[in-house]
Order: C-alpha cells, then sequence, then structure tokens
C-alpha cells in the first residue's frame, strides 16, 4: 500500500532532508510536492492523500473538512496557526509540529534584539554611518542591573531566553497563566500578572503562541499602560501586537522602541512606518534559522508523518 503525502507549500532549494526520511521508514510513499496559497489549492489536491507537510498554506476548517484520508497535518515550526485545530481533532486528524528545533536560534535572536537596543548598536551604527561620530545620540543609556526584562509565555524558548539574560544583570519576571511562580522562583524568575509585567518591564520580549486570547495582546490600551522608555521584543507572531496602535505609540513617544522579528503581515510593507523609524528594529522572521536548526526542523516535521502512518504516536501531537 502506498501512502500518499502532500507538502502543501515550501521554500527550500531541495527537499533532500525529507525524502531521506520517508525512504528510510521503508514505507511506500507517493510524496506530492505543491506551492499552495489558497484554501482551494490544498483542497483540489489533499483530498485523498494520507498525511499533510504544512508550511504556510491555509489547513483551514473548510480545507479539514474535505479531507476522506488523512491522518496527520505536520507542520514544519513551533506555531500551527496555518491550521484549524480544532476541526482536525473534530475528524480524529493529529495534528503535530516541531517545539524545539529552534530553542537555541530564537532565544539567541531575542537577546541579540534585546542588546542591539540596550546598547543602542543600530541607531549607532546608522548615525556613524550619516557621519555623526557623537556617543549623545545614543542617550540615554542604563546599566543592565537597573532594568527588568520581561517575558510573556514561559515555554522552553522564554525560559532558555532567561537563562541568556539573567548572567548580564537584569532582573527577570513572566507572565505565564499556565506556569506556578514556584516553577519560575526555581530558576530566580518573579512571576506577575499580564497588567502588573505591563507596567514594570522595560524589556518586554513575547514569546506566547498566537491563539484567539493572544491576537493583539498588546493593544492601544496596553501600550499606554507600559513605561515611556519600555521597549517591546517579539520574536512570536506578529499579529500578537495590534501594528497600527503600536506605529503610534512609537510615534508619539509613549512607549520607546520596538525590536522586531516577525510583523502583522509578512513580508511588512514598504509602505509601514515602521520601516521609517529610527527607533524600530526589524529582521524578516529569521530567529529560527541556522542551518543546523533547519535541518532539524524538516527531519522532524516528516518523522512525525512517518510514525503516524507507522501506527505509532509522535510525542509532537497537539490532537
Amino acid at each position: 500500500m502506498a501512502f500518499k503525502i502532500l507538502l502543501t507549500d515550501y521554500e527550500f532549494e531541495h527537499l533532500q532532508y525529507e525524502e531521506d526520511v520517508f525512504k528510510e521508514s521503508g514505507l511506500d510513499i507517493d510524496f506530492i510536492k505543491a506551492q499552495c496559497k489558497t484554501e482551494e489549492e490544498v483542497i483540489e489536491l489533499a483530498k485523498e492523500v494520507d498525511a499533510i507537510l504544512n508550511q504556510y498554506a491555509p489547513v483551514s476548517r473548510r480545507v479539514i473538512g474535505s479531507l476522506e484520508n488523512t491522518k496527520i497535518i505536520s507542520r514544519y515550526g513551533v506555531g500551527v496557526n496555518t491550521i484549524d485545530l480544532d476541526a482536525a481533532k473534530e475528524k480524529g486528524i493529529t495534528v503535530a509540529n516541531v517545539p524545539d528545533y529552534g530553542m537555541e536560534e530564537v532565544s539567541n535572536h531575542a537577546l541579540a534584539l534585546l542588546l542591539s537596543w540596550a546598547r543602542k548598536v543600530t541607531l549607532l551604527n546608522n548615525e556613524v554611518k550619516k557621519g555623526n561620530w557623537d556617543f549623545k545620540a545614543c542617550v540615554p543609556i542604563h546599566r543592565f542591573n537597573e532594568q527588568t526584562v520581561g517575558v510573556l509565555g514561559f515555554g522552553r524558548i522564554p525560559r532558555r531566553f532567561v537563562e541568556k539574560v539573567k548572567p548580564l544583570g537584569f532582573k527577570t519576571a513572566a507572565y505565564d497563566p499556565f506556569v506556578s511562580a514556584d516553577d519560575m522562583a526555581a530558576v530566580g524568575v518573579q512571576k506577575m500578572n499580564l497588567e502588573e509585567i505591563i507596567c514594570e518591564a522595560d524589556y518586554l520580549s513575547v514569546h506566547v503562541p498566537l491563539i484567539d486570547d493572544t491576537f493583539h495582546l498588546i493593544n492601544e490600551e496596553r501600550l499606554k499602560q507600559m513605561k515611556r522608555n519600555a521597549v517591546i521584543i517579539n520574536t512570536a507572531r506578529g499579529p500578537i501586537i495590534d501594528e497600527k496602535a503600536l506605529a503610534e505609540a512609537l510615534e508619539k513617544g509613549i512607549i520607546a522602541g520596538a525590536a522586531l522579528d516577525v510583523t502583522e503581515d509578512e513580508p511588512v510593507s514598504i509602505d509601514s512606518p515602521l520601516l521609517k523609524m529610527d527607533n524600530v528594529i526589524i529582521t524578516p522572521h529569521s530567529a529560527w534559522y541556522s542551518e543546523e536548526a533547519m535541518i532539524e526542523l524538516r527531519q522532524k516535521a516528516a518523522k512525525n508523518i512517518v510514525q503516524v502512518l507507522s501506527g505509532e504516536k509522535t510525542p509532537y501531537a497537539l490532537t
């Protein structure tokens, strides 16, 4: 029996890592490769497949409702906002991700953004290149031990981020309703509720998943509650922050700055006011990337499928 696996879309130069995993499994696999962008395109190709490997193409309730044989949907990455989890669960389809492939990379990138802002490296670099050789361009800068780094979410990545931040002298705090104060205290982190951390953090690093409850979690009202010197760092998902409200807050000096690896729409529009602001650093959703992380991601996403088609359970199942 041949299993049909649909790759809905991808941005890799080749698919050797996935193909090697499928070959080594010993299963008879028909690997269908596509570049779907719409629900209709996914529905057309996915109706009779046994498994779906997904990157960005929408696997909505409508798509899932059309599936006849699918046993697993495996997504490249940690977030699964491209997939309707409730619809998959109702239909008995396993959804799996790869939650641990980029832990070092994302926490390192968040740290790099933090340090670039805390020491105003990007700003000073730009000033020097414009001919302004003057340290006063970065005034004010404060010692790390006088500032608090707060994290929204306390899963694998923010825990690793905090481990890297603490030796630098920053005070640390976290908001996560699913993690106890004792668990946080065990690693030297103060537990705060959402309102407290919004008001207290000098640097607020976002690490929560994008779900209905976190869409625009950082909005106009919460931005107004932040310190005027506060900086938001986001290596999670763009829509967690109301980008229009963020731009207005930055323009009006309600907060000091932002360091973003993700935006509400990607790629960010060339008309976005954020691109014209000296107090904003933006990178192109690259926090996850290293050569090693990319290989691990692709192999594990493919292994999720092999395990389920072999009648086993994947440790990364979400439904």
